[in-house]
């Protein structure tokens, strides 16, 4: 999951927790939104750890090359 995907899911959680009021039998909706914003935090935090990551061994490994005349 991407950060964009995260995004998504924290802001599709956030309109049916708070935004949406509707009464339906067998489904909360209110509480599908803040799994779907749980979810979307969660995935958020593993892509930029992952970024993190993977953006310090690029960076790590410098190679100096030097000129022989």
């Amino acid at each position: 999951m991407g950060i964009g995907v995260s995004v998504f899911l924290l802001a599709i959680g956030a309109i049916l927790a708070f935004a949406v009021d509707v009464t339906t039998e067998g489904i909360d909706v209110e509480t599908v939104g803040v799994i779907l914003m749980i979810a979307g935090a969660i995935g958020l935090l593993v892509s930029l750890v992952l970024m993190s990551q993977l953006s310090h061994r690029r960076t790590g490994d410098t190679v100096i090359r030097e000129e022989r005349y």
